[in-house]
C-alpha cells in the first residue's frame, strides 16, 4: 500500500469515496465542482505556492493495483480566511446556601479558539481495507510531511472527529440544537458546510452559552463522542499523543482532538536517514517511510532496520518510494 499526494487525476476516485462516506465527512463532499476546486488548491499547496492560510494538502491511499481506497488531509492554518467555530464544554455553577442548592451545569460556549491551528481532515478508508497497517499509514503519513516542512504548519494541531449519527444520517446533537435555527435536516447542513458554507451557518447559531441540560438525552450523550466508524481513527491519533480537551464540533458534537505539533510522536521521533536497499533481517520492525519529495510525496509502511545512519529496506519498498540507495528519507517506527 502507498500513500501519495492527490492530484486532479484522482477526481473520479475521490467522488466515489465521498459518496460512500455518507454524512459527516464535510471536507470531502460528493460535489465535482467543489472537488475540482479543492484539487487545484491541493496541487498548488504541494508545489509550495499557497500561503499557509490557504494551504490544503490531500493524500490518497493506493493499492498495488493502483486503486484509490482512502484519503487523509490537512489545512495549513484553519480559520484565517473565515471564522472557525467550535463549542467549548464548560461548567456553570449555581449555588445558594440559604436554599441549600448547589447545581453544576455543563455548558456549551461558542468560540474561535482553534483559529490558526493546523487542522487534520478528510480521513476516510474503504471498510475493506481497515485491517493491518493501512489505517495507521494513511493517518500518520500526514505527520511525516509536517515533520519535513515544519515552516508550513502551526504549532497546534487539531482534528474535528466525525460525530455520532445514525444509518440514515440523522445526528441527535443537530436534531436537539442546530435544527431549531435552520429549516433543514443534518444531512443538508452537512452538505452545505462541505461546499464552503460552514461560517455562514455558524454565524446563525446562538452566540450565548447553552446549558446542556436543555438538550435531549441522546444529544448530551453524543457530546465529545465520535461516530462508530471513526473510533479506530481516534485510537490511532491518540497513539500519537492527540487528546480531547473539551472542544466539540458545532454541528454534530463530535470530539476535537488536539496536540502541540512538537509533541506528536511521529513528528518528534522521526529522523532523516540514508536509504539502503537489502534484506532488513530479523531485527526489522514496521516503519513509516517518506521519500521527502514535496511535490511527489510518497509514504509507505514497511519492514525496515536502522543501521549506522541508514534505513535498510527491501528492493520492493525502495521501488514504491521511487528512490535509489543513498537517498535521504524520513522514517519513524509505525507504532511507538
Amino acid at each position: 500500500m502507498l500513500v501519495r499526494a492527490a492530484g486532479m487525476q484522482d477526481l473520479d476516485a475521490l467522488l466515489a469515496l465521498a459518496a460512500s462516506a455518507g454524512s459527516g465527512l464535510t471536507t470531502l463532499p460528493a460535489s465535482e465542482d467543489r472537488l475540482v476546486e479543492r484539487l487545484q488548491r491541493v496541487e498548488q499547496s504541494f508545489r509550495g505556492e499557497a500561503p499557509q492560510a490557504d494551504a490544503d494538502y490531500l493524500f490518497v491511499l493506493e493499492t498495488a493495483e493502483g486503486q484509490v481506497v482512502g484519503t487523509s488531509g490537512m489545512l495549513g492554518a484553519a480559520g484565517m480566511r473565515e471564522p472557525w467555530y467550535s463549542y467549548r464544554m464548560g461548567l456553570t455553577v449555581a449555588a445558594s446556601r440559604e436554599l441549600g442548592v448547589y447545581r453544576k451545569q455543563p455548558t456549551l460556549f461558542l468560540v474561535n479558539d482553534m483559529t490558526g491551528a493546523t487542522a487534520l481532515c478528510s480521513y476516510f478508508l474503504d471498510p475493506a481495507y481497515r485491517q493491518g497497517d493501512s489505517p495507521r499509514l494513511l493517518s500518520k503519513a500526514r505527520f511525516m510531511f509536517m515533520a519535513d516542512c515544519p515552516q508550513d504548519f502551526s504549532a497546534r494541531v487539531i482534528v474535528e472527529m466525525r460525530g455520532v449519527s445514525d444509518s440514515a444520517g440523522r445526528s441527535p446533537f443537530w436534531d436537539s440544537l442546530g435544527q431549531h435555527f435552520f429549516r433543514m435536516d443534518f444531512a443538508r447542513a452537512d452538505y452545505l458546510t462541505g461546499i464552503g458554507n460552514k461560517a455562514f451557518i455558524a454565524e446563525m447559531m446562538p452566540k450565548f452559552p447553552l446549558y446542556a441540560c436543555f438538550l435531549s438525552d441522546d444529544a448530551r450523550a453524543a457530546i465529545g463522542q465520535v461516530h462508530p466508524d471513526s473510533e479506530a481513527g481516534r485510537a490511532v491519533l491518540e497513539e500519537e499523543g492527540m487528546c480531547y480537551q473539551g472542544y466539540v464540533d458545532i454541528f454534530d458534537g463530535g470530539a476535537t482532538l488536539e496536540a502541540q505539533r512538537s509533541q506528536v510522536r511521529a513528528i518528534r521521533d522521526s529522523r532523516t536517514l540514508l536509504l539502503a536497499v537489502g534484506t532488513p533481517g530479523d531485527e526489522a520492525v514496521p516503519h513509516l517511510i517518506y521519500n521527502r519529495l514535496r511535490d511527489n510525496s510518497r509514504m509507505i509502511a514497511a519492514q525496515a532496520r536502522v543501521a549506522a545512519g541508514t534505513l535498510v529496506v527491501s528492493a520492493a519498498s525502495a521501488e514504491l518510494l521511487k528512490l535509489r540507495a543513498g537517498t535521504p528519507v524520513r522514517a519513524v517506527a509505525l507504532q511507538g
